[in-house]
């Protein structure tokens, strides 16, 4: 039976609650606990699938295709835990599973209300696995207050209360501003915040106190008097140089000893931190630096591309160099040469993204990588790209282009090397799609298993000929253009089972040049490096070596 951690945030938005749950989630597995980390999201979408990257960022594809929110990704990253679709919810998925039962006449004529319809219904996804760790973390979106997180609010209350006495705490992330005029941090906020959520029935057990300073011990004694929290639950948190410092700078402060005295487990487990160590090491002793442009659309909004960003950051780690990703908006090169704003960078990388805009200039990169013999990784989108500009500039086919640059058009304009989707086998059966469905959810989406072709670039990264990642694609690279492609050296040395679908291509004369239909970053984590970015650094390293 698990103990439950529920992961609150007040004041203010974007504190860093999933990183401290992560981080939180680290430090457990460090004292040798099972953990699942969950989301619970206010938002009324049913999932993040059909967000804007400006509006969200990055939406987190799980092995069984579910889209979350980038928080899972944390989750991932510091745990090693594969997430499921059960590890996260919204308000939009509870109210459809609410009212489906309601139409079905699952409540047998009752008046549907919140409580306690919704709020059940969020217990009920609470309580999946129940049995399956020792402790499951449970992250609320949003701040104390929100109007669209109080049926959350509710459930982990009432759940609480349904569980033994002992087996869920409360911890409340909040902020404490410093006013320069006073020359002082403020604890009122805080304070509020406290109330907010007591008033509401819930009363934290661990409070983390975000600061840009350090917190005096006269700060920490007022917070535990006016809140009713004991002192050494009171838990700085202070900024740091990286994400990866988070679970030792947690531990130091005493966060995972107070986790489980709240949870009166004594004697506690003697932490193993010999892992955090490590990537710590390779953070601050870097031998080196590469300079990686990042050639996209979202670029503005860098938590659009947040695994990309991390992935960068393990495959340094793996090459002991730092990464400086920079990020380059595509539009301001698609109709000039891309060399003033490309050169003096050590890499390329063309990420994922949907819609016309800005492909023109990834275009231009992709054959500026491959006439400079730049290492390039081009990842979805980016495969598909390095295919058009193959087509277009080596295989004859001038006009090449995507289905999906047509539709937003309304008019044929190109040949469509890249087509639209209609079906393709998913375990045992095939899975048909037309482009007039609707957009949620109807993508290609979770893992796939891609067969490599012995020999080629890509099985030499992995050390496999048959791997499996993550997809999140509409839109496919046409089959029927592989032996065009391929006689001018664009090798297609990785596809589906059957045949049927490219999930890599690579230049066969080019020291690194490999685009994948696939998400590797979506796997990446700092002590287990996503095989391709870890060799896509190294072959940065070597350009940087030669510069």
């Amino acid at each position: 039976m698990a103990r439950y951690i529920f992961i609150t945030g007040g004041v203010v938005s974007s504190l860093g609650k999933g990183l401290t749950s992560a981080a939180l989630g680290a430090l457990l597995q460090a004292r040798g606990f099972s953990v699942r980390l969950r989301k619970l999201d206010p938002y009324l979408n049913v999932d993040p699938g059909t967000m804007s990257p400006f509006e969200h960022g990055e939406v987190f594809v799980t092995d069984d295709g579910a889209e979350t929110d980038l928080d899972l990704g944390h989750y991932e990253r510091f745990t090693g835990v594969a997430a499921r679709a059960t590890d996260s919810v919204s308000s939009g998925r509870i109210y459809s599973s609410v009212l489906e039962k309601e139409r079905r006449g699952d409540y047998l004529g009752k008046t549907i209300q919140v409580i306690p319809h919704v709020t059940n219904e969020i217990k009920d996804f609470i309580n999946i696995g129940d049995d399956e760790v020792d402790f499951q973390l449970c992250e609320i979106g949003g701040t104390v207050g929100d109007i669209e997180a109080l049926p959350f609010f509710e459930a982990i209350r009432q759940f609480s209360q349904d569980k033994a006495p002992g087996q869920c705490i409360f911890m409340h992330l909040t902020l404490l501003p410093f006013v320069a005029a006073a020359g002082e941090l403020k604890t009122k906020p805080t304070q509020h915040s406290v109330k907010e959520l007591r008033s509401i029935g819930i009363a934290p057990d661990i409070l983390v106190c975000r600061s840009e300073h350090p917190i005096p011990d006269k700060e920490r004694d007022k917070i535990a008097l006016f809140t009713n929290v004991r002192r050494d639950a009171v838990i700085p948190a202070y900024d740091l140089k990286s994400i990866y410092e988070a679970p030792m700078a947690f531990h130091k402060v005493g966060l995972d000893q107070a986790v489980l005295d709240a949870f009166q487990i004594s004697p506690a487990p003697r932490p193993d931190l010999g892992r955090w160590r490590d990537v710590e090491d390779r953070i601050h002793n870097a031998e080196g630096e590469v300079r990686v442009a990042v050639v996209g659309k979202y670029t503005s909004h860098t938590d659009a591309y947040k695994s990309i960003a991390e992935a960068l950051t393990h495959g340094g780690m793996a090459n002991r160099v730092r990464v400086s990703a920079e990020w380059v908006d595509a539009e301001i090169f698609e109709a000039e040469d891309p060399a003033p704003h490309l050169e003096g960078f050590h890499a390329i990388l063309v990420p994922g993204g949907f819609g016309e805009r800005g492909t023109e200039g990834m275009i231009r990169a992709a054959q500026f990588a491959r006439t400079r013999n730049i290492p390039y990784l081009g990842i979805c989108l980016g495969m598909q790209i390095a295919v058009t500009e193959a087509a277009r500039n080596m295989a004859g086919i001038t006009d090449a282009g995507s289905e999906e640059f047509d539709l937003e058009a309304g008019k044929k304009r190109f040949t469509p090397v890249v087509y639209h989707l209609k079906e393709w086998v998913r375990g045992n059966y095939t899975v048909r799609r037309r482009q007039d469905d609707d957009k949620g959810g109807t993508m290609r989406l979770g893992a796939y298993t891609a067969v490599l072709e012995e020999g080629s670039k890509v099985a030499a990264v992995y050390g496999a000929t048959e791997i499996e990642e993550r997809h999140r694609h509409r839109y496919e690279v046409d089959v029927k253009y592989r032996d065009a492609l391929e006689a001018v050296g664009l090798k297609f040395s990785g596809m589906s089972p059957d045949g049927r679908l490219p999930e890599v291509v690579e230049w066969q004369d080019h020291p690194w040049f490999i685009g994948v239909q696939f998400h590797p970053e979506l796997k990446s984590k700092p002590f287990a490096p996503a095989p391709l970015f870890a060799d896509f650094i190294r072959a940065a390293k070597e350009v940087e070596r030669l510069v």
